[in-house]
This record gives C-alpha cells, structure tokens and sequence, in this order.
C-alpha cells in the first residue's frame, strides 16, 4: 500500500473517540487510521509524517450556509477571499447560497455562469444551492438535474430584489418536485407581519433594541409552523436555516418525534453573543433573523446539546461598508448579514468552554451532521478509513484576539473584531494537500467543484 504521507497527534478526533495515533494519507483520502501503539507493527515503508503534537486533527469543517456573493457583486466577498478565509479557519466545504450573486442561482443558465466564476478560484471545496423564486418553478428540475445539492427559499424579502420570497403555495409545487430528487428544502423562516413595534425602528433607526423588537420571535414562530405543516404534507426533508427564536424548539422537537424529515441549523453567532451587549449603533451585529436576549440564547444551546438541532453554519453574509451603514449606524438601512467565516471554530469552542462542553461535540456540529445534510456522509466529516483526507489541526489551548490584519474576508468588518477568542487554527488540508500553514497560503486552488 502506498502512502504519501501521514499526521501524528495525541488527540485525533475520530467517531470512536479522541485517540493517539496516526492518520495515513494517499491520493487525497485516508487510507488508515493507526493508534500510536500499534503502528509500525511489521511495516516497512518509509513516508513523511507531520507530528501535530497535543494539537487536536478533526476532520475539516463542512459549512451548508456561505453567501459569496460572485459573480455580480464580487466587491462584496468572491470566491478568492471566502475560500481563503475558510481555509485559515479550518474549513475544507462549504455549499454556497443562490443569492447575493448577480444572477441569482434560479435558472440552469444562471448556473452555469457561476461555476464559471467558481473556476481555478477556490482553496476549498464548493458546491452550491439552488433556489426557489416565484416563476421559476420550471426551472427546478434542470437546476437539481445539474447539480445543485438543493433548493432555498425565503418566507420573507431576502434584501435583494432580484430574490423575492416565495409563499405556501408555490412552495408546496417545489416540495413535490424536491421529492424525485430527495433533496431538501432550506427556507429562512420569517413570516412579516405589521405590529405596533414596527414604529419603534423608525422613530429610533440607531436602537439596536428597537431593531430587536422590529423582527419578533413570532414571525419565525410562525413561519417554522407553516414549514412543518408542508413538511408534514409532502413528506418531503425540508431544513430550518438560522434558527434564532427559542419559542420553536417545542414545535420542532414535535414534527421530529412525530418522524418528518425535519432538520435545523443554527448560526453562531446566535450562540456567542446576546442582545444585551449590542451597543446602538452597531450595525456589524445587524443580521436576520436578529441576535437575541441572552435567556433565549441559552435555550439555542440547550437545544443544539439534546439534538434538537442538528448543526451550527455561519450564515456568512457580508457587505461593503457603505451598505452595513458603519458611520450613521442605522439598523433599519444596514445590510442584515455577519461576517464570520474564518471564526467559526474558535467562536463555537470559546462558548463551549464556558460551559464545559466537551470537545467531541463539535464533530457532529461542524462535521459529520453537515456532511449528512449535504449528502456527503460517506466521504466527509470523519477521520476514518476511506474518506477525504480533508483536516483541520488547531490548538485548544492557544488564544488569541481577532485584528483586522488577520481578516481574510474582503471587509474587514466583523462583530468578532477585538474579540478574544480560545482555539488557533494551525493547518489545514484539503483532499491531502496542505493549504493553509500557520497564518500562510501555501498552497492556493486546491478546492474543487462539488456537484450533487
């Protein structure tokens, strides 16, 4: 057997548990996973090995929900510095949303001008969603028949025109069309509706708190209750993105005692940050569905600890910062999205350490129940026998203060700016190779095009 190379570690995290031992690598998968005692028991070959030391290997992180936003406005992220600053932050996939692109991803066509764009310009993994817009619904099949690893709608305005939001009906004839395909439904669940709060946002556009009570907990409430209704319905997996309101993880335990084939994904920053912190003015923190009191946030991770929700993804969304109105600091006209890519890692395990959470959860967090999500449970999201050699080696013990030179994202704008945070990412790799290496690029365009 052939070996190119292979990682010692005394903590490798494998779905067995944390074990010292060696992972041995060839042609971009894992050919075997050694404990240190038993290895080199009657071999000859003679092959590289990295020796991580106490550092903890974990498979690469694999992240459903990134806005990259090329092409069309490129100056808002692009595939360049997105995969760059998922690479420093340990992670090797990620399934790129169908909007802020120009065109949006709702016709074949569409697609294939963002695979163009993708093209010799990722230094990770990509695959893409489709999504559902109303009079596109003769659109689906080609966009599913070509790749797309599912379909994303909004039950509210997304922020671009060009993306409108979708209604039960139209997304009852979607489902049904999913359904040849077993493919999900990812649908950010906000269902507006005019209530007195409203006012409050435009009297006070600088109140972070009025900006709070502008988008209640109701109108995910009910949005997720009409989701699961079709969900129940079609019989069709259809996925909560970004849950922020704790009212409904009743109603979501429910639908999945009840067996549909429901699954949820929070973001982190909903975990790390809470409303009471949020200075007015700081739009940075402006996001849809919107950071909540720190009493409901607790109730996200009670909710991520027993299951309940399936996995934590970014929701990078950003902007240029004319449009995060960073000077006159208006909620209202700010762009509502967070970017925080490269610190996914180490937000999730600065929090989990808070709350003496064990390290080994944030394999089925950030790796395994993503891998599954997406379809890709048999060659990512573990350090076992036969799969991708896609790795992440980071150090548990380091800390470190987020500064605007170590941004890779385009915009240096952040809420994680000045933020002190436990976990440094050290390496990692992709399919085998070696592309990030202690705050260095050493090896670019290494990522490939994931197709369903």
């Amino acid at each position: 057997m052939k070996i190119d190379f292979g990682i010692k570690s005394k903590n490798i995290l494998t779905p067995k548990g944390i074990i010292d031992g060696i992972i041995l690598i060839s042609d971009g998968k894992i050919v075997d996973v050694n404990d240190s005692l038993s290895f080199g028991e009657g071999r000859g070959e003679v092959f590289p090995i990295e020796d991580a030391g106490e550092s903890i290997v974990m498979p690469g992180i694999i992240d459903p929900h990134v806005h990259i936003n090329e092409p069309g406005r490129t100056e808002w992220e692009g595939f360049d510095t997105a995969t760059k600053a998922a690479a420093a932050g340990g992670i090797t996939t990620m399934i790129e949303m169908p909007l802020n692109s120009s065109p949006v991803t709702t016709t074949k066509n569409n697609f294939q001008i963002k695979l163009k764009a993708a093209k010799s310009k990722l230094h990770v993994n990509c695959g893409f969603w489709g999504g559902v817009i109303p009079g596109n619904l003769n659109d689906l099949q080609e966009l599913l028949e070509n790749g797309v690893f599912g379909l994303k709608a909004f039950l509210t305005h997304s922020g671009i025109d060009d993306f409108p939001n979708t209604n039960a009906e139209h997304l009852s004839k979607a489902l049904k069309i999913l359904k040849k395909y077993n493919k999900p439904l990812l649908v950010h669940c906000e269902l507006d509706a005019v209530h007195d709060d409203l006012k409050l946002s435009d009297q006070n556009p600088k109140s972070y708190s009025a900006y709070l009570k502008s988008r209640p907990k109701s109108w995910e409430d009910n949005a997720i209750k009409l989701m699961i209704n079709l969900c129940r319905d079609t019989g069709v997996h259809v996925h909560i993105v970004h849950l922020s309101s704790a009212n409904s993880i009743e109603q979501i335990r429910k639908a999945k005692q009840e067996g549909l084939p429901l699954t949820v994904e929070t973001a982190q920053h909903y975990l790390f940050f809470n409303a009471e912190e949020i200075p007015d003015g700081a739009t940075q923190y402006k996001c849809a569905p919107p950071i909540r009191e720190k009493e409901n946030n607790q109730c996200i991770w009670n909710a991520l600890m027993d299951g309940t929700i399936d996995f934590i993804a970014t929701d990078h969304s950003p902007s240029p910062p004319s449009m995060k109105e960073m000077e006159p600091g208006n909620f209202k006209k700010a762009w509502g999205g967070i970017a925080g890519l490269q610190f996914s890692l180490p937000v999730v395990w600065t929090k989990m350490q808070e709350k003496n959470i064990p390290v080994e959860k944030m394999l089925k967090w950030l790796c395994e129940n993503p891998a599954k999500f997406i379809g890709l449970e048999s060659s990512k999201g573990k350090i076992e026998k036969g799969f991708d050699s896609d790795l992440v080696i980071w150090n548990p013990e380091r800390e470190f203060v987020v500064e605007e030179k170590m941004i890779q994202h385009r915009h240096k704008i952040t809420p994680y700016l000045d933020k002190e945070l436990s976990g440094v990412v050290e390496q990692t790799y992709v399919g085998g190779v070696k592309v990030y290496d202690n705050g260095s690029f050493i090896n670019l365009n290494k990522g490939k095009i994931l197709l369903s």
